[in-house]
């Protein structure tokens, strides 16, 4: 396979959208939650461990947990080859960075990622369509974790290992525990997993939190009383997994999805607020992004927001549109977060201009899920103009000055 051997340059970008010439939309017209402030979709200094200390803040014990199982929906999908080897046109290119023609993408996460995999609209699938030579890997698995689960008690007993959570999981790809015996009822996930050849791997893109939240795995070991370990806490099963990600897939790069935004119901069908106030005794949803967040700012790794709105209108006057139970994405939100997420490689890998990652920004009563998001060449010119003559110069293969 032939790496691409730039730089990831983009670690630290300017929270200030406009400075780049970005508007940011924020269409929140009802108030009834805490307003979080806006989370770039890198490394934000935003980002702490602490709770927020709101007044706003209201504890359930009676929250109506989702089914996090694979949903299946009546609509089909209308997810088309956007990039394909076949259609994109790579011979005019004179970019001075070499294509790579086999860029594998390998999916962690629960039912957000696994859904739609039985008619590739899951979000890997829409990724893996608008990036040309490509191939998604999709391990998503519905009702999972990203720690092991608290009621396990030896984390050591390999043998016996039953965690589908995302310990769990890398330790399968590892080869640390039985991936037969731990996929057994997922048999399209083992063969997926059975596809991976860790050396090869360009992208790990990993998002965790919804379940973690609802079964009230701690945020990390010092929010706990008494002795705990890491591996039961949110922060300590995502750092070390990725640790061990990063020993398999050195030349990888690591892509972390915050939990998505969601609103919450209590067993009689009550709504009880959303993911900025509702908590479930250890911290709100928007709490595990941030500590996700946190984690990405240790290990600088490129964070993607699917909570704090800084590239969609996800809240409570469009979740009815994004989102299918009020929990899980529907199609047309996969579709849209899946236009979102292929920035990443697209502009990692030189095939657009990052101004395309930094600049696209959702509004889903206006999506087109046929879109192709572009920019205009004045405002390439006069906002990035380092890009404006790559882009003159022909060198981005998804971008061809007219």
């Amino acid at each position: 396979m032939k790496k691409n051997i730039h730089k990831f340059s983009a670690m630290i970008l300017s929270l200030s959208l406009i400075i780049c010439g970005c508007a940011l939309s924020d269409n929140s017209s009802k108030t009834a939650t805490e307003d979080v402030s806006d989370s770039s979709t890198l490394v934000s200094s935003e980002a702490d461990d602490s709770s927020s200390s709101s007044s706003s803040i209201v504890v359930y014990d009676d929250l109506a947990e989702p089914d996090w199982e694979e949903l299946s929906e009546n609509s089909s999908s209308s997810a088309s080859a956007f990039y394909s080897a076949d259609s994109t046109d790579t011979t005019a290119s004179e970019s001075p960075y070499p294509i790579d023609d086999n860029l594998v993408m390998v999916f962690f996460g629960d039912s957000q990622i696994a859904n739609g995999r039985n008619n590739g609209s899951d979000i890997p699938s829409l990724v893996m369509y608008r990036t040309p030579f490509s191939t998604s890997i999709n391990l998503g698995i519905g009702g999972t974790t990203a720690a092991i689960e608290l009621s396990t008690s030896d984390i050591t007993d390999y043998e016996n290992w039953t965690s589908k959570c995302f310990y769990g999981m890398v330790l399968a790809l590892e080869g640390t525990v039985d991936r037969n015996k731990l996929l057994a009822d997922y048999p399209e996930v083992l063969d997926n997993m059975n596809k991976i050849n860790p050396s090869e791997v360009d992208y790990y893109f990993i998002e965790y939190g919804a379940n973690d939240f609802f079964t009230k795995i701690p945020l990390d070991k010092y929010g706990t009383d008494g002795q705990i370990n890491e591996l039961h806490t949110y922060y300590g099963a995502l750092s070390r997994g990725i640790e061990k990600l990063q020993e398999m897939s050195p030349n990888a790069k690591i892509i972390l999805m915050t939990p998505f935004y969601g609103i919450y119901k209590d067993s009689m069908g009550t709504y009880l607020g959303d993911s900025y106030i509702t908590s479930n005794g250890i911290g709100t949803l928007a709490d595990y992004a941030k500590k996700m967040n946190n984690i990405a700012e240790e290990k600088q790794l490129y964070i993607f927001d699917g909570m704090f709105r800084s590239k969609h209108d996800l809240y409570l006057d469009t979740v009815d549109q994004y989102l299918m139970d009020t929990t899980h994405l529907s199609l047309l939100g996969r579709q849209a977060f899946g236009r979102l997420l292929a920035h990443i490689p697209n502009t990692m890998q030189h095939y657009e201009p990052s101004a395309y990652r930094q600049c696209d920004v959702i509004t889903i009563s206006n999506f087109d899920p046929n879109e192709v998001y572009r920019m205009d060449d004045e405002s390439l010119k006069q906002n990035f103009p380092e890009e404006y003559e790559s882009y003159l110069r022909g060198e981005y293969i998804l971008v061809k000055p007219e």
